[in-house]
């Protein structure tokens, strides 16, 4: 196949960037300098989130912290509370650490190698290509999911991931043109747009003749993949206690830890044999508990979550035991709950105010 199949040329995806690249509110327009902290932190963001997802988190963050410095300078709980809904919230943590490490020993400027990025907190093999190539224009190769589909399909890689991982980088450092942060960028636009996982539009794409994939007819069933396995379902209690006047009972998650940092409804340890039948072991403190019928689940990278829901109602009078505090309704907004627990308190704070 070697011998009459024509190989890629860079140049043909670059031509096919430059009509069609995507406007993102991160990525610098065509002619200007890319902002290393925003393209920084909008792949820290992107990290197993949808663009669509990102983009208004994005510009509310820019917005609350305009500048590396900003970001550095800012209490820990103002950045989780800023990044609560996008979850994965070690990368929240690694956000900020890194943040500081910027502004302390770089004097508030990224350093622009691969090397020098992976030395900083939270920063991994992809976030280092992919900085040092869009902020930087350095020969990096930023090997995300989108580039893994393109290039094995391109190249109709066997090998599975992430295994192929470095074949794949090694590919693409290969066809790396004069412009490796446009490149990166293309590559990913391509795999978003145009080599999508299902149904690619093969017939518009810059690269279709030399695509081995599509010329077998096999596109589909690349990058090739290990399967996966499923964690168990864990099973937990969650407490939602509410005082007459609206203050709702909350506490912060431990730092280190799922979720770490982050604002939650107090609840039980989450096991797969959790013993639901003394699920009131775990309550907060004494009161007339109600359990609700209907359990709120939620999905995490390694395990299925499934809490059931308690609600109380509380005398004025109230206080919240040690660790603990009350939070007015009016300023559950500013908590940092992570997506999971805006489940189980919007349906405890529903269920109560139907009682």
């Amino acid at each position: 196949m070697d011998a009459i199949v024509r190989q890629p040329d860079a140049a043909d995806l670059l031509a096919w960037y430059d009509r069609h690249r995507r406007v993102l509110p991160w990525r610098a327009l065509p002619g200007e300098q890319a902002d290393p902290y925003r393209v920084w932190a909008s792949e820290i963001m992107l990290q197993q989130t949808t663009i669509t997802a990102v983009k208004p988190y994005f510009e509310r963050f820019m917005a609350r912290f305009p500048t590396v410095e900003a970001l550095a300078q800012a209490p820990s709980e103002s950045v989780m509370q800023a990044w609560a809904g996008l979850g994965y919230y070690s990368r929240a943590r690694n956000l900020h650490a890194c943040a500081q490490a910027v502004t302390e020993r770089h004097g508030g400027r990224f350093p622009d190698t691969e090397e020098g990025l992976r030395e900083l907190p939270g920063i991994g093999a992809y976030t280092a290509g992919a900085v040092a190539a869009i902020a930087f224009d350095r020969p990096a190769a930023a090997v995300d999911g989108n580039v893994e589909r393109v290039m094995t399909r391109l190249f109709a890689i066997e090998e599975e991931m992430p295994g192929a991982k470095p074949l794949v980088r090694g590919r693409v450092l290969a066809l790396m043109p004069s412009r490796p942060g446009d490149f990166a960028q293309a590559l990913m636009d391509l795999g978003a747009t145009i080599c999508t996982p299902r149904s690619p539009a093969c017939g518009l794409c810059p690269w279709r003749e030399p695509c081995r994939a599509r010329i077998a007819g096999t596109q589909e069933t690349y990058p090739r993949k290990a399967a996966k396995k499923t964690g168990k379902t864990r099973y937990g209690a969650a407490f939602v206690a509410q005082r007459e006047d609206g203050a709702v009972l909350v506490r912060t998650r431990p730092a280190k830890g799922l979720l770490g940092g982050m604002v939650e409804v107090p609840g039980g340890e989450w096991r797969d044999d959790y013993p639901l039948g003394e699920a009131l072991r775990d309550a907060p403190l004494a009161a007339q508990w109600r359990r609700l019928m209907v359990p709120v689940r939620h999905v995490f990278t390694h395990f299925p979550l499934e809490l059931t829901i308690f609600v109380a109602a509380l005398p004025l009078d109230a206080q919240a035991p040690e660790g603990m505090r009350f939070t007015p309704f009016a300023r559950l907004r500013e908590e940092a709950f992570p997506s999971v627990f805006l489940k189980a308190l919007e349906a405890g704070l529903e269920a109560l105010q139907r009682r």
